[in-house]
């Protein structure tokens, strides 16, 4: 049997590493997963009380166009009902954009540091993926600029970008907006949008008017704390949202998802209490990385990514040990592990386990 010739060489995608597996393998009774970048926190109380009410409808179909759902996240963005589209996650509606306008031989433009599914989605449509280098960690617009070519469909924006954490201004944003042509597609993922305290970072729902080639994603797996939910969605104009919609497979949220989207959603009082302990967490993250003499990029999501100044598939294994679960293994960064924002008690414990195996280290030269 004959696979696309596309998809023999994509990675298969290697999520974090779960809790039960490190416990099993290491015989551990406690063990923080610190790599996937979920909430903490879990979901607010009201998304578990949805959730439960939706237990007595298992045998009925979900509503294949989460209408309801749609209508609350239009009133909530301030945009029309036909700009909304929902995924299995936002992953689902980034393979339904390639999907819809990739064929083989487009080009498709992103960083080479940034989240992998934008590539691995555009590769199984036969598409070109041109990867530019990251400045500083963060999208280099103008270099991204001189690649576009009269074969690009499509430049992905990651905002904050996954795994440095750096962001994108307004300005930036939009400047480099002015220049893409019309006829290319922006997908601006903002999966952490929700996470920024920042005051320069831009809300890109209010950018849709403005550029019609423009498309958002948003996600309820962060801050709203519903990862394993698996519901996300995107926003665009409704003529592009109809075509996304012509290769969606009906049915691809379910009704617990939509339930719990939807009570999530209005409780913005516990998303907002989330973003303050992120942003209290963060600090204290960066506090013991000064203190211990370790470089990290500017964080603005759920996450850290710091200079551990060692292999870091050796220190995700050292922490591993120790129980703790950190994300490593990106290319452009041997020595940076990504780690998530946790509770108080959480970074803590990652901190110590850190210390402790760059003690260890330092005793060993």
């Amino acid at each position: 049997m004959k696979p696309k010739s596309q998809i023999v060489n994509i990675p298969v995608y290697e999520p974090g590493k779960p809790i039960e597996e490190v416990k099993r393998e290491l015989g551990l009774s406690e063990v923080i997963k610190l790599a996937s970048n979920e909430n903490p926190y879990g979901a607010s109380p009201r998304v578990k009380e949805a959730v439960l009410a939706e237990l007595d409808n298992i045998s009925l179909y979900p509503d294949g166009g989460a209408v309801e759902l749609t209508a609350e996240v239009a009133r909530f963005l301030g945009v029309e009902p036909g700009q909304i589209i929902f995924g299995c996650g936002s992953d689902e509606v980034i393979a339904l954009i390639c999907r819809a306008f990739l064929v083989s031989g487009d080009e498709t433009i992103m960083a080479d540091q940034t989240f992998s599914v934008y590539k691995s989605n555009a590769d199984i449509e036969g598409a070109v993926s041109i990867e530019v280098p990251l400045s500083d960690g963060k999208h280099d617009l103008e270099a991204m600029l001189a690649k576009l070519s009269s074969k690009t469909k499509i430049v992905w924006i990651c905002n904050p970008n996954n795994p440095t954490g750096t962001i994108l201004s307004e300005t930036e944003l939009t400047g480099f907006l002015d220049q893409v042509p019309s006829n290319v597609m922006v997908v601006l993922d903002e999966a952490y949008f929700e996470y920024v305290t920042d005051l320069s970072y831009p809300d890109g729902s209010k950018l849709l008017s403005q550029y019609p080639n423009l498309v958002v994603l948003r996600t309820f797996s962060k801050i709203y704390g519903m990862a394993s939910l698996r519901i996300g969605y995107g926003v665009a104009q409704p003529e592009v949202i109809q075509l996304i919609n012509r290769v969606r497979e009906p049915f691809n949220t379910t009704r617990a998802a939509q339930a719990a989207a939807k009570a999530a959603l209005a409780d913005q009082e516990y998303v907002a209490n989330c973003r303050i302990a992120n942003a209290e967490g963060i600090k204290q993250l960066q506090a013991e990385f000064d203190r211990l003499g370790l470089d990290y990029f500017p964080a603005h999501g759920n996450f850290i990514m710091v200079n551990v100044r060692k292999p870091a598939v050796e220190m995700f294994q050292s922490l591993l040990q120790k129980g703790i679960i950190v994300r490593a293994g990106f290319g452009k960064y041997p020595n940076h592990v990504r780690v998530t924002v946790g509770s108080e008690e959480q970074n803590k414990a990652f901190i110590h386990a850190l210390e402790q195996v760059l003690s260890e280290d330092k005793a060993q030269v």
